[in-house]
C-alpha cells in the first residue's frame, strides 16, 4: 500500500496541502519569513500523533464498552536546540472523563494503541522516546 500527498507552496514560507479533498495550510514562524497562515509543520506531527492514537482509544473503549464523555489529549514535544530541531521526547497525556471509568480498560487501550495500532506512533518510536499519562476524570 502506498500514501501520496502533493504539497504547493503559496508564497513567502506558506505551502498549502490538499488531502482527501481537505486544504490544510502550513507555515513559518515570522521570525524564519513566516506569516501565520497555518501551524508549523513540526506541529502537524504531534496532531497526527494524537489524531491515530485518539480514534485507537475512542474504538478500543467502544468496544470495551466503557462509558465516557469525553477524551481530550495534550501531546507536549520535547525539541533540541541545534538544527535539526528533531523531537527527542514526547509526552501524551490522556484524559477520559466519565462515571465509572474502569481505569485498567483505559489502560489497556493505551497500551494498545501504542503498541500495535497506532501506525503514527509506530513510526516515531524508534526514533524519539514516547511516554504517555493517563487521567480518569
Amino acid at each position: 500500500m502506498k500514501e501520496s500527498i502533493n504539497v504547493k507552496w503559496n508564497d513567502g514560507m506558506a505551502f498549502e496541502a490538499e488531502v482527501m479533498g481537505h486544504k490544510i495550510i502550513m507555515d513559518a514562524d515570522p521570525e524564519f519569513g513566516g506569516k501565520q497562515k497555518g501551524p508549523k509543520p513540526k506541529l502537524l506531527l504531534l496532531i497526527a500523533l494524537a489524531g491515530c492514537t485518539g480514534m485507537d482509544i475512542i474504538s478500543l473503549l467502544n468496544k470495551m464498552r466503557v462509558e465516557f464523555s469525553e477524551l481530550n489529549i495534550t501531546v507536549d514535544g520535547d525539541t533540541v536546540d541545534e538544527h535539526p530541531k528533531k523531537f527527542t521526547r514526547i509526552k501524551i497525556t490522556y484524559e477520559v472523563t466519565g462515571k465509572n471509568i474502569d481505569r485498567d480498560k483505559v489502560e489497556k487501550a493505551v497500551i494498545m494503541s501504542q503498541e500495535k495500532y497506532c501506525s503514527v506512533s509506530a513510526t516515531l518510536k524508534d526514533s524519539v522516546n514516547i511516554d504517555y499519562i493517563i487521567n480518569i476524570k
